[in-house]
This record gives C-alpha cells, sequence and structure tokens, in this order.
C-alpha cells in the first residue's frame, strides 16, 4: 500500500535516489546532499510551529511504498514565499500604441519583474518515480495530499496558493528564453544556474536580472514561442491542477517562462469537497478502484492514502489496511474527500 506522509531524517538517501531521476528544471529537488538535508529539517521546523509563523518553511511530504519501505515520490508546500528574499516572476504586460500620422497602431507585450506573490503559499517539488507510474493514481495522491494538509490546517497558509510549471526545453535540456534573455546577464548555461537557484541561492538573480521591462518582439521567435508553455513532461501537472481551480496568473518563471498558475485558498476543489469525521469501525479486504483521499489530520501524524471510504451511523468506515497506514483506531478524527468529480451515470 501507499502513503503520503512528512519526511524524516531517515528519508535523506530515498529522497537523493528520487532527485537524480528528476532531470533538469525541478529546482526544488536537487541532487545536492546538503541541500536535501537542509529541506528535511525545514520541514520537521515546519510542522513543529504554531500557527501563524510569517517565517518562510517548506511542508515537505513523501510517497512511501509500504511494502518495499522506500520513497516512491515528493510534494511540497512552501509558505510565505517572497519575505525572506525576492521571489521573482516575469509580469506579462501588454501595451497599445496610437499614431494619428500616419493613422497606425502597435501591440506590444513586455515582460516586467515582479514580486507580486509574496505572501503566498507554493506549491512545490511534486515528483513521482517513474517506476511508479504504471500504479494507477500515485501522482493524484501526491498532488492531493498537499490539498488534504490545507484543508485541515488552514491557518497555516496564505490565502493566495500558487504553482510554478516547469518551462519548455529541448532534447538537449537547453531552453530557448533562457538563451535569449538568462544567458546573457548570468554567463552560464540554463542547468547550472537551475542547479545553482535549487540549492536555495536566489541571490544572484536580485544582483544580475535587469530591472527594465524586455519587449518580447526584441526576442528570437523560439524564446516567445515557449513564453507560457510547460514542458512537455508537466502538461499532466497542469491538468491536475486547473481541475482543482487553479487558472494561469498572467506571469512566468523568469528562468524557463513556464507558466506560474494560482488560485484563492477556499476555492481547492479537493479542500473544498473534503469531510471530518470520526472513524467508525474496519472491514476486511482493500477492494478495488479506490475513490476517495482518506487523511489522518492531526498534524505530527499527519499520512493520507488511497482507499474507499463508507459513511455509517457510527461514524466513518475503512478497509483495516487504510486504518493500519493512516495509524487510527477507532473513534479518531479522520478527513476524506474524493479523488475526482463522480459522473452521473447515464439515466441518473
Amino acid at each position: 500500500m501507499f502513503v503520503v506522509r512528512p519526511v524524516r531524517l531517515d528519508d535523506l538517501d530515498g529522497l537523493m535516489e528520487l532527485a537524480h531521476k528528476t532531470g533538469t528544471g525541478l529546482t526544488t529537488l536537487p541532487a545536492h546532499r546538503p541541500a536535501l538535508q537542509e529541506k528535511i529539517e525545514d520541514s520537521i521546523t515546519a510542522f513543529s510551529l504554531p500557527e501563524g509563523s510569517s517565517d518562510k518553511h517548506g511542508y515537505l511530504l513523501v510517497l512511501e511504498d509500504t511494502e518495499k519501505g522506500k520513497i516512491a515520490g515528493t510534494s511540497a508546500l512552501i509558505v510565505n514565499v517572497g519575505l525572506d528574499k525576492p521571489f521573482y516572476s516575469y509580469r506579462i504586460l501588454h501595451q497599445a500604441q496610437l499614431s494619428k500620422e500616419p493613422e497606425m497602431r502597435v501591440d506590444t507585450q513586455l515582460l516586467q519583474l515582479s514580486n507580486d506573490f509574496t505572501g503566498a503559499t507554493e506549491m512545490a517539488t511534486l515528483f513521482l518515480n517513474p517506476d511508479y507510474h504504471h500504479v494507477g493514481k500515485l501522482g493524484k495522491l501526491l498532488a492531493k495530499a498537499r490539498y488534504m494538509l490545507i484543508a485541515s490546517h488552514p491557518k497555516r497558509f496564505g490565502e493566495q496558493v500558487i504553482a510554478e510549471i516547469r518551462g519548455w526545453v529541448d532534447e538537449n535540456g537547453e531552453s530557448p528564453f533562457w538563451e535569449a534573455i538568462g544567458r546573457h546577464f548570468f554567463g552560464m548555461d540554463f542547468t547550472v544556474a537551475d542547479e545553482i537557484n535549487g540549492r536555495g541561492n536566489s541571490q544572484f538573480i536580485s544582483d544580475l536580472m535587469p530591472k527594465h521591462p524586455i519587449y518580447t518582439a526584441l526576442l528570437p521567435k523560439e524564446a516567445r514561442d515557449v513564453i507560457g508553455r510547460p514542458h512537455d513532461g508537466a502538461a499532466p501537472a497542469k491538468r491536475l491542477l486547473e481541475k482543482e481551480g487553479f487558472h494561469f496568473s498572467g506571469a512566468v518563471d523568469i528562468f524557463d517562462a513556464g507558466p506560474e498558475m494560482v488560485v484563492q485558498k477556499n476555492a481547492i476543489w479537493t479542500a473544498r469537497k473534503s469531510v471530518m469525521g470520526a472513524l467508525g469501525g474496519c472491514v476486511d479486504g482493500e477492494g478495488h478502484d479506490p475513490m476517495h483521499l482518506a487523511c489522518n489530520p492531526v498534524l505530527d501524524n499527519f499520512r493520507v492514502t488511497l482507499t474507499n471510504v463508507v459513511e455509517g451511523t457510527s461514524g466513518l468506515w475503512l478497509p483495516s489496511e487504510a486504518a493500519s497506514v493512516l495509524e487510527l483506531k477507532e473513534g479518531d478524527a479522520m478527513r476524506y474527500a474524493p479523488v475526482d468529480p463522480i459522473t452521473p451515470k447515464a439515466g441518473e
């Protein structure tokens, strides 16, 4: 069975193994042991802080294959982005210029460096080990476990929730957008800058990034064409976000021009559909095609799994194995939500 839980210190080796499989672009999971160690320690701190903390911290979750004792994926929430150091984006601006003599209208697009998302909560570090892609719904479990955490402890997270989608790169891992802008100011390959940024050193961006608007008409066509275009492998993640209520914010990543998505916390679909209750009892057998996310909402033992939940007169009923991995016993509080919207059958 699979369960999503907070990262622990003894997960470092498993995270390193995952990080080596991500490729270029997932800057929040660098294949750098000290950086990952720091992220684990920061997450442990985040889970221990009282509500209302104004510091930036990351809640790092891992997907555990309980049969093999193996880390199969990660996802995270980063709270209060931009409060410790600038969280830069390129805001896409549109400008119309008119001339009477000769009569002419010119519509131009500009990229303006901005800090629009300061204080927001960021969805980050969503990655499933490719060895597990054949197992159904694990990507949804990893992604939606974060929304269950928000639903269970809303005061820990900002009103605005954002997600950066990986931008498009070619078969050689090169970003046309970076080649058109970033290389001129940073003097390094995209992969090198990406790795440095992933280790948390974004000060060099502040020092070197151009502060004036950039007219996209002056960029090569290859760079213009990828502004707001997701990486081919990130398209499914973008669709999942849109089903949760996220929409394009009008801003893109300053490295690869990937789209930045945004939603209000109280509008997230999974969080809105989640219901609190108490475990009324357990039944034998897991069943097929799990329809629900079931969650132990207690902060210091937060856990989410895929299973089926049945409402009974004595409370909520779970398969015994699901209750075991969630570390729930009869009478304990739990939260559950549908994995997907229920489509009515014909004639209903």
